[in-house]
């Protein structure tokens, strides 16, 4: 009940909130900037494709792009499972000065100062080391960026176990270790975990005004839960696999991969990859997390997901289709799917980002199929979002022309300064 009561108490204050929001994401004139990581395999390959946002989404290459982030894309040349199942390859800080990037063939993090135009200029001394191998999602919170170091770039196997790994953000833009806490039992909160090796960490999600941190171990299937105390440092909670009610057959393994929190409420939403449904879980401040249901999905092999700033839809990247789908978060505990879109071309659908008007969609497409021709796949579709939250694609999308053993990763939508 007091659960409950929270949820509904929490509801009062929706309205106002979208309000500041609304104003606030309407305060500023200057365009969007929209980034997608390259992700070109050799050394010092990799970059940044950067992009100027029009008034109906369209986008235009920024002078100088792409930019180069010092390091190199994953190695790993096939379309299995594993290696480009991550989200949050790219971000920026709150003020929008700074853009963080990995370089995850070469276990770095690339930082770049963000100008007025959105060109990027690499800060001193970038790229930075990861802390530890094949960095594929970041998560910033204050002076701490939390990374995700998945280990399973199949192109250059390794027997470091993958980790969750907090490094201090200084006010010049760089990166160093915390300390060299590393499962250490005599401190409760570490500067990196480990976890078991094959487990394919694909995300690092930061619930705001909180100390809880979530994560997702695709491979193993099971939802990580972090505390971080003021100094950035993790410390783990049990870790909650999915739950096999919802999943009628025994052969189909339990995979999650996106997480997205409800912007007001104590929701947590999880793509639950191969049973083709999207998990509800609510939890408390401790993290301590309940499953309340999972909601159907008419697409294929949901990944990443994100919701609006006024909490009433929530987006899905549904890979196997390589199609988008709006749900209908009036009941946010009980989402309601409204709309499949299948986007065109060929691909696999994987990250996806809101311009800061809400008002187009970024989808990144890329060859996650050995049935799609070498070379094809890799676009970024540019959609619009209607009065009633559905999206159209009334644009072409942007065709990345890269090797033929190159997959783009990562997409961010940058508030112009």
């Amino acid at each position: 009940m007091k659960k409950n009561a929270a949820v509904v108490t929490c509801l009062t204050t929706v309205i106002a909130l979208q309000t500041a929001h609304a104003q606030s994401a309407s305060a500023s004139n200057s365009p969007d900037h929209v980034y997608v990581e390259t992700n070109i395999k050799t050394a010092d390959g990799n970059s940044i494709a950067a992009f100027t946002r029009g008034s109906h989404g369209e986008l235009t290459p920024i002078a100088g792009s792409p930019f180069l982030t010092g390091g190199a894309g994953t190695q790993y040349a096939g379309v299995n499972v594993g290696p480009q199942d991550s989200d949050r390859e790219i971000i920026s800080n709150p003020e929008h000065t700074l853009l963080f990037a990995v370089n995850s063939g070469s276990d770095t993090i690339a930082v770049f100062k963000i100008q007025s135009n959105g060109a990027l200029y690499p800060i001193p001394g970038s790229p930075f080391p990861s802390g530890g191998n094949d960095p594929v999602s970041l998560s910033l919170v204050g002076d701490t960026l939390f990374v995700v170091n998945k280990s399973g770039d199949l192109g250059r196997p390794t027997s470091i176990l993958p980790n969750y790994t907090a490094l201090r953000v200084h006010s010049d833009g760089s990166l160093s270790p915390i300390d060299e806490t590393n499962n250490d039992t005599s401190h409760e909160f570490q500067a990196k975990v480990s976890i078991g090796i094959g487990s394919s960490p694909s995300q690092a999600l930061v619930i705001p005004d909180t100390h809880l941190f979530f994560g997702t171990d695709f491979l193993t299937g099971l939802v990580e839960r972090f505390k971080f105390d003021d100094y950035g440092k993790l410390h783990q909670l049990p870790p909650l696999a999915l739950p096999a009610s919802e999943f009628a057959d025994t052969t189909t393994p339990r995979l999650p991969l996106g997480l997205w929190n409800h912007p007001y409420l104590p929701l947590v939403y999880v793509g639950f990859v191969s049973d083709n449904k999207v998990g509800v879980y609510e939890y408390d401040p401790e993290g301590y997390l309940k499953f309340r249901r999972a909601v159907p999905n008419s697409g294929a092999a949901v990944c990443w997901l994100r919701t609006n700033r006024a909490g009433t839809r929530l987006y899905t990247a549904d890979t196997v289709t390589n199609s988008i789908s709006v749900y209908d978060l009036t009941d946010p505990a009980n989402p309601v799917q409204i709309q499949e879109l299948n986007l065109s071309g060929e691909g696999n659908v994987l990250q996806i980002s809101l311009s800061t008007d809400e008002q187009s969609l970024y989808a990144l497409s890329s060859r996650g199929d050995a049935t799609i021709p070498e070379g094809q796949g890799n676009e970024l579709h540019v959609l619009s979002i209607e009065q009633n939250g559905k999206v159209a694609e009334i644009q072409s999308p942007v065709i990345f022309k890269e090797p033929n053993d190159t997959r783009p990763q990562g997409v961010a939508v940058v508030p112009g300064i």
